[in-house]
């Protein structure tokens, strides 16, 4: 991991300040990793079979004047998930903000969801946050408290047909996230952000397009809009726990049809 004069983390609200984000190489967990390291925190992340875009972001990381580092994990086992995160954040000796990111997501008709399906939804979704939170503890309080960030789903506050292993296990991450912010205060503020449809691709498939037009706002949501709601928590007012920021343009105010 490289170092940059302090000088250039100067008026940056994170300065200072350590993230980890799980999942960070592609997606929501990229924009979250790049958006955070603007603010001037330096980035810890993690990822499972990325690895060169895990390569790519840590030098866009380096570029953007903080210390970085990735690791490949599976923090789905508590010993595996336990080990990378001190791998990881050794040597950025503390830590700040922790972004549960990683997940998994498919589709399948309830009846056709197999066990194996089941099990790798929640152990994903549930189980890691978990166990990463519970692996971070130590850390977040050696820093003097911090933020715990979950990432969760407009799933789990709707009900979506082909998709009930990935609600309950998004809807169980939400919860989660309100027992721990009680379990953790005063020390560490919870709280979550809840995606909608979040297009990867400019060009929507059909279904992409008919929750657009269900959507107030008429658009679908992007990684950057998740990444700016997780930089509002990662320095929001020490008030603030408990509560699920929903980054939906509007779509969980729209009767399922």
């Amino acid at each position: 991991m490289a170092s940059v004069p302090a000088t250039t983390l100067q008026d940056r609200p994170l300065a200072g300040r350590v993230a980890l984000v799980t999942g960070g190489a592609r997606r929501i967990g990229r924009a979250i990793a790049l958006e955070l390291a603007r603010q001037g925190a330096d980035i810890a992340f993690t990822y499972r079979h990325s690895q060169r875009e895990a390569a790519a972001l840590e030098t866009e990381l380096l570029a953007l004047g903080v210390r970085a580092g990735g690791i490949r994990a599976d923090l789905t086992r508590p010993t595996l998930a336990a080990a990378a995160l001190e791998a990881v954040l050794d040597p950025l000796g503390r830590l700040d903000v922790l972004v549960n990111n990683a997940g998994r997501y498919d589709a399948a008709p309830f009846e056709a969801i197999t066990d194996r399906q089941w099990n790798a939804m929640i152990a994903t979704n549930l189980t890691a946050p978990f166990l990463v939170s519970r692996a971070a503890l130590p850390r977040l309080r050696a820093a003097g408290g911090g933020r715990i960030i979950n990432i969760t789903s407009v799933g789990a506050l709707r009900a979506f047909p082909t998709h009930a292993h990935y609600c309950a296990s998004k809807a169980g991450l939400s919860h989660l996230t309100r027992a721990m912010a009680r379990a953790l205060a005063p020390e560490i503020q919870v709280n979550a952000v809840a995606p909608g449809l979040i297009a990867f691709d400019p060009v929507l498939t059909a279904w992409e397009q008919h929750m657009c037009n269900r959507t107030p706002l008429g658009r679908a949501g992007t990684a950057e809009d998740v990444a700016g709601a997780v930089v509002f928590l990662a320095n929001c007012p020490p008030g603030l726990t408990g509560q699920t920021l929903v980054v939906d343009g509007g779509l969980a105010l729209v009767p399922s049809p």
